[in-house]
């Protein structure tokens, strides 16, 4: 049984993806499933989260979202059988790629898979859907009545943030960088707010946040990335597109909550004491938090994802 690895080269500059034949798997126990894989999800190989934990290997399996269905179970297997259909997303130290016909994984790393929901729409959306309830409903508390702010809304994470916030009954507004991705979202039912269309780069996040708002600001922003310079110190591309931290800070109402996705965000002593006088938050929306802790593992996370029938379904880890 073969498996799909990444191997770095011995200058970190070149990646090379290679099959390698696997060993039958150990007998499954305790808490660990063995798993038909029906389906894989490929996302981003993070090199450098995997250098600052010290778990760097010559072979590294490729493929973590997988979906499939439970072939056997250990002695103190608790919530699933053989036969039933799961997703999950394999840990960091996983020896197992999800790229293969089967997995050995631990249970709490695995959810019961909805019936309506497809193998592939399930392995495709169990990440961002984490990440999506983990930001809203986690890191920043959402309720009914909230204002949201999701950045680049045509994103996986921002289009199921939006279901989600609006399934909270909350009041969304977003960003669009091109007119394919302001048109998507002007089609979404139940209608945003606004649309703010950034791809000229002249729109002003900030101001329609605020006129949107009355002058109040929003309550929640979930960014996708912010600049952190002035405009001579900043690549083009990211000057068009992404707004800039003092934006962010301004357009955030009084006991707001800004979820950022910039790992290496510097707040200067004027930006702290903007938001210290806005009673403000700022949280960091990692997108490994479920893996990196022993004590949490998987265990806390739930997760709604829209159904393809159109149904909210409420996935529990």
């Amino acid at each position: 049984m073969k498996g799909l690895y990444f191997q770095k080269s011995s200058t970190n500059e070149e990646i090379t993806f290679v099959f390698q034949e696997r060993e039958n798997l150990p007998i499954t126990e305790d808490n660990y499933v063995k798993l038909q894989v029906k389906a894989c999800a490929l996302s981003q190989i993070n090199t450098k989260l995997l250098a600052e934990m010290k778990m760097e290997k010559e072979f590294f399996p490729v493929g973590r979202e997988i979906a499939g269905i439970v072939l056997d179970v250990g002695n103190k297997v608790s919530f699933f059988q053989p036969d039933d259909e799961v997703v999950g997303i394999l840990p960091l130290d996983s020896e197992d790629p999800g790229l293969c016909e089967v997995v050995r994984v631990h249970e709490h790393y695995l959810v019961h898979k909805p019936e309506k929901v497809t193998w592939t729409e399930a392995a495709g959306t169990i990440r961002d859907g984490v990440r999506a309830y983990t930001a809203l409903h986690y890191l920043s508390h959402l309720s009914s009545g909230k204002s949201v702010l999701i950045m680049d809304g045509a994103s996986a994470l921002g289009m199921i943030a939006i279901q989600l916030a609006h399934h909270r009954g909350a009041k969304v507004i977003s960003t669009a960088g091109s007119l394919e991705d302001k048109q998507c979202l002007e089609r979404l039912r139940p209608s945003l707010a606004r649309v703010i269309d950034v791809s000229n780069g002249k729109a002003h996040v900030a101001e329609s946040c605020l006129e949107e708002t009355g002058g109040l600001g929003v309550d929640i922003v979930l960014d996708a990335g912010v600049r952190l310079y002035s405009k001579d110190d900043e690549p083009a591309v990211k000057l068009q597109l992404l707004p800039h931290k003092h934006d962010i800070i301004t357009l955030l109402g009084v006991g707001g909550h800004w979820v950022t996705t910039e790992e290496n965000l510097q707040l200067d002593p004027p930006d702290s004491h903007c938001l210290f006088l806005k009673g403000a938050t700022v949280a960091f929306l990692n997108d490994e938090v479920w893996n990196l802790s022993n004590v949490q593992q998987g265990k806390y996370l739930s997760t709604y994802l829209k159904g393809c029938d159109g149904e909210v379904v409420k996935w529990c880890f």
